[in-house]
């Protein structure tokens, strides 16, 4: 039987709009135990910034994260999926563009997304990914 990405997908995705400060990307990301937020204009996806990117790519060239949108520093141009395509597919595109998590979007608008971990516990539930996937956050580390 075919599995489709719905199946898989993670609903109540975070989402930020591009004006929003990278301070304010980061506390979302701690407050929700969360490593990424997609930035939204609406439901309209612009793009994914990771706690990595804020990192990288914001705190470590020395800008005031209280004023750099996380527009200027998120990944664009994201890969998207839809809620109907099957999860082979996703695991394809994944794959294919070296990313970790895809937005699922219906007719323009973000419906939730599909990440590694959503992958791992709906195909190979037993894997070490998949209970890492499923553990609570580790506030310690």
């Amino acid at each position: 039987m075919t599995q489709l990405v719905r199946d898989v997908m993670t609903t109540g995705v975070e989402t930020l709009p591009p004006h929003a400060s990278l301070v304010e990307a980061a506390q979302l990301m701690r407050d929700r135990h969360i490593g990424d937020v997609f930035v939204a204009q609406g439901d309209q996806v612009l793009g994914v910034l990771t706690d990595r990117d804020i990192t990288v790519r914001a705190v470590a060239e020395g800008p005031d994260p209280h004023t750099v949108p996380v527009r200027s520093v998120c990944t664009p141009d994201v890969v998207t999926v839809g809620p109907d395509d099957e999860v082979s597919d996703a695991v394809l595109k994944m794959r294919r563009h070296a990313v970790r998590r895809l937005p699922v979007v219906e007719k323009g608008h973000m419906k939730g997304v599909v990440s590694l971990g959503d992958l791992a516990v709906a195909r190979d539930p037993d894997s070490a990914l998949a209970d890492v996937s499923e553990a609570s956050p580790n506030n310690g580390m």
